[in-house]
């Protein structure tokens, strides 16, 4: 293609988007929409997973020793936790760091200073490899001689919540963008077919006189390139708007302020990325289907 071309089907794109205001509006309008529901529900997986990597990494069961045991022989049972599928690493807790631990949280009540040692438990600390086998991995513990069942601490409900909000968001996702994904084609599609159909004598025109489709098409391709892009840069700031404004009310609300909101810095490259492509791929793809029909003459 050449450089004169290239400008001539860009002014001629640009003069029908402009020209067929109202409907390149809604198409704009349309698309955005559609993007902002992609991107909302694919943030919310993102900080599902992420929340869930943060468990696994600084989440621990906590496995009690029968109190009957030595220390000597509550130190033993280190080789058997580990040996347990699911298991990263254990640290032994004994009865005087437990007490020492607990002391230090309430340093203010003084009865809480005079307790003794006998009055805790040997204890062990587990960290886990995957966290969605917490249940599994809890009731192995608790089969292991010297821990024995109801002896083992661990957040499986807010784990299983973690879990279902990553897996529900995960699949809202996919199948939102596949309808919306649609939608916005056959919206954009009409919008150049009503184009397309007000120039079809000139069109018809130009192919008795030899232009090739080629020449036809890329005009009206330019136009849904152009609304595809209007749409993404539109519906990235207004995602990075609404995304800061969120995360703004959680960081103040004190009853969801533990709620981790991975910075919106940290991933607008992807997430500029992500609507660029999906913006000029539902143009484009949109301007494709509506003027194939009008190029059979």
């Amino acid at each position: 293609m050449s450089r004169h071309n290239f400008f001539y089907f860009a002014r001629e794109g640009a003069y029908n988007m402009f020209n067929h205001g109202f409907m390149s509006f809604a198409a704009i309008g349309v698309t955005v929409a559609c993007l902002l529901i992609m991107g909302t529900f694919t943030l919310v997986a993102v900080n599902a997973n992420a929340m869930l990597e943060d468990m696994e990494q600084k989440n621990q069961v906590l496995a009690f020793v029968d109190e009957n045991l030595t220390e000597e022989e509550a130190r033993a049972l280190a080789d058997d936790l580990e040996a347990v599928d699911n298991v990263a690493g254990v640290t032994f807790i004994s009865r005087e760091e437990a007490m020492e631990n607990f002391q230090s949280k309430y340093p203010e009540e003084e009865l809480y200073q005079d307790l003794t040692p006998e009055i805790f438990r040997h204890r062990y600390a587990i960290d886990l490899v995957d966290i969605g086998k917490m249940s599994a991995t809890k009731a192995k513990l608790e089969q292991v001689p010297g821990i024995g069942e109801g002896n083992v601490n661990a957040y499986e409900d807010e784990a299983a919540g973690f879990i279902t909000i990553r897996n529900v968001a995960g699949v809202v996702c996919i199948a939102l963008i596949s309808v919306l994904l649609l939608v916005s084609v056959f919206i954009i599609a009409n919008t150049i077919k009503l184009t397309t159909f007000d120039r079809r004598d000139e069109i018809a025109i130009m192919k008795m006189v030899g232009a090739t489709n080629g020449f036809i098409r890329w005009p009206f391709v330019y136009e849904g390139f152009l609304l595809g892009l209007f749409s993404a840069v539109i519906g990235f700031f207004l995602q990075w708007g609404l995304y800061e404004m969120v995360a703004r009310s959680v960081d103040a609300n004190d009853t969801i302020r533990l709620i981790h909101i991975v910075p919106f810095n940290d991933m607008w490259l992807y997430v500029a990325a992500i609507f660029l492509g999906v913006g000029m791929l539902i143009g484009v793809g949109g301007s494709l289907s509506a003027i194939r029909k009008f190029l059979q003459v």
